[in-house]
């Protein structure tokens, strides 16, 4: 039998769609709800969908920022067929892309049955949240916003998508979170930061989803369930990814910085009443 049902694959796949591209943590909240409606959250089905539904916010990422990817894309074949065409920047972001992700797939393969195991906790969870807040909130004060999309170089690729190890070994710290907070740190503007975020974010996620399709299907999660939470994490996603562009044209990080710490002195509360197990 599934350990998801239909309904709460809708609740699950909203709250990825809400969470996956905020700098709140998509992992964090998706177990303090699978905690909160007494889901397995080290059951093998349960990681596989948590990490299926998110190829639907991957999708929307894809959608919504179609015409850039195609550029990118299209720069990286001609490059790859023409010398000439190796000098154009969404060429070398192409590859940049590409060697940015390498790091989190090595310590992803490698640290797995820890990641799967004792760091799956929410009592990790919940300190993380907070710590990752002080970080975001430090990048945002430090950060002198100066730089725009096209002064990222190499060494920001690397540097970005290597912090989305925090994520992986620290659920709670926010994948999002941390690289926005890196690429602050580097005087990315907050927009840049954040399209950067997203960029470097479809290799590793989209991966992750593919990698755990096995355990979804071959342990007892039922299509009908992750079929309806895929589709609500795209919807979603999407009205998230357009919201969060103009928020961050406007405002500072401050607000994710205290939600953060709200939701994770709520959850060590939740946890030492005992109202959720760890």
């Amino acid at each position: 039998m599934s350990a998801i049902s239909v309904g709460q694959a809708i609740v699950l796949g909203a709250v990825e769609g809400v969470t996956e591209f905020l700098p709140v943590s998509s992992t964090g909240h998706l177990k303090i709800v699978e905690g909160l409606m007494d889901i397995p959250v080290d059951d093998d089905s349960v990681v596989g969908f948590s990490a299926v539904i998110q190829v639907g916010a991957i999708a929307a990422v894809l959608v919504y920022f179609f015409k850039d990817i195609t550029r990118i894309v299209t720069a990286w074949v001609r490059g790859l067929r023409d010398k000439e065409e190796r000098y154009h920047h969404d060429y070398q972001f192409a590859w940049w892309v590409i060697c940015a992700t390498i790091p989190i797939v090595v310590v992803g393969l490698a640290a797995k049955p820890l990641i799967e195991g004792p760091l799956a906790s929410l009592w990790v969870v919940a300190g993380s949240l907070i710590v990752g807040s002080g970080v975001m909130w430090a990048a945002d004060q430090m950060g002198r916003h100066k730089r725009g999309e096209d002064d990222t170089s190499f060494k920001d690729a690397m540097l970005v998508g290597s912090s989305q190890i925090l994520a992986l070994l620290f659920p709670g710290f926010s994948r999002s979170g941390a690289t926005m907070s890196t690429a602050l740190m580097l005087d990315l503007d907050r927009v840049a930061a954040t399209r950067l975020s997203f960029f470097l974010g479809i290799p590793a996620l989209t991966g992750a989803g593919i990698y755990e399709l096995k355990d979804a299907l071959g342990t007892g999660t039922a299509v009908l369930p992750l079929a309806v939470g895929t589709l609500v994490s795209f919807v979603v996603a999407y009205a998230s990814i357009a919201w969060l562009l103009k928020f961050v044209a406007k405002h500072s990080f401050n607000a994710f910085v205290i939600y953060r710490i709200v939701v994770g002195l709520l959850l060590f509360g939740l946890l030492g009443a005992g109202v959720i197990n760890s």
